[in-house]
């Protein structure tokens, strides 16, 4: 087949442990021929889906993990699967890669499919699912979340499009930075926030349960770093192997079907204790870790999935 990868600039990425790269290299190996674009060369150009890029090969060799072709214009409608994977943040030049993308379906298969991305981003998804989740309130407003806060005590606040980590703050009950924080975020972005009850059970990690078109595959534990709340790997959150427990395989079980359905071949969720937290559609990672704790090839359980589909 022929596959394009929209992704963030292959250069700088880390080949032991970025998602995307392991994707390609299974692709690769299962004969498939890669072409690479960056979503600012994503185009409508009269009636059809263009991208300005580079054929592709990959190698597992640091600081030359990569060989490029001759710059090309590809009409995506003549390749097989695209690739949506550049990460968020999850803004209107974001949304927009997603209805470019949306358009070529179902001719050409894009993974994950970009109308349900959009319609279904990370934090948003989970409310589909209130009895898996934590107390959870989303609101601009400063007196909700003050009252919510005030109900739960000890809260996460963060930005409900943010990734990766970035501006989550633990708020313990005493805390009285609420205000400022609100002040700051809504002072330079007219998005809502999300404020969730703390959950004591990060401090044994945030798992990553990586699903592929709707069945769990296997788990990560990410334990966040000394003196953080955030586990994220971005921000020196330490993997360690972790069992999927029946808890995990409930969650799963419940929203699996719905991924499937609509789409989500290859999901990522976060779960702290009992509850879940985050459904990760439009960039997860995960892969490499899980494959290097698990000995199993989770690219290839991706790639038999979009084979079958394109079958």
């Amino acid at each position: 087949m022929k596959i394009a990868f929209q992704m963030d600039p292959i250069g700088p990425i880390d080949i032991n442990a970025d998602s995307t790269f392991r994707i390609a290299e299974e692709a690769q190996a299962r004969g498939h021929e890669l072409f690479y674009y960056t979503p600012d060369r994503l185009s409508y150009v009269e009636g059809r889906v263009m991208a300005r890029g580079w054929p592709l090969q990959v190698q597992r060799v640091e600081g030359n993990h990569f060989e490029l072709g001759d710059e090309e214009t590809v009409d995506l409608s003549q390749v097989d699967v695209v690739w949506l994977r550049q990460d968020p943040p999850f803004d209107m030049f974001y949304i927009t890669t997603t209805h470019l993308l949306q358009r070529l379906t179902p001719g050409t298969l894009v993974v994950n499919d970009p109308f349900w991305v959009r319609n279904y981003p990370e934090k948003l998804l989970i409310l589909d699912f209130p009895d898996l989740m934590p107390p959870t309130a989303i609101a601009r407003d400063l007196e909700t979340i003050r009252a919510f806060k005030a109900a739960h005590g000890d809260v996460i606040l963060k930005p409900l499009y943010g990734n990766g980590g970035a501006g989550v703050f633990h708020l313990p009950e005493a805390d009285r930075n609420l205000s400022a924080l609100h002040e700051l975020f809504t002072g330079f972005s007219r998005e809502p926030l999300i404020v969730q009850k703390y959950l004591p059970e990060i401090k044994k990690g945030d798992k990553r349960v990586i699903l592929v078109d709707g069945e769990p595959v296997g788990a990560i534990n990410r334990i966040p770093g000394q003196g953080e709340t955030r586990s994220n790997m971005h921000v020196g959150g330490r993997p360690e192997k972790v069992d999927l427990t029946p808890r995990d395989r409930e969650i799963c079980e419940a929203i699996g079907p719905l991924l499937r359905e609509k789409g989500q071949i290859f999901v990522g969720i976060d779960v702290i204790g009992d509850y879940l937290t985050e459904i990760n559609v439009t960039s997860p990672t995960g892969i490499q870790e899980l494959e290097r704790f698990d000995g199993i090839n989770v690219a290839a359980k991706i790639w038999e999935a979009i084979e079958d589909r394109r079958s």
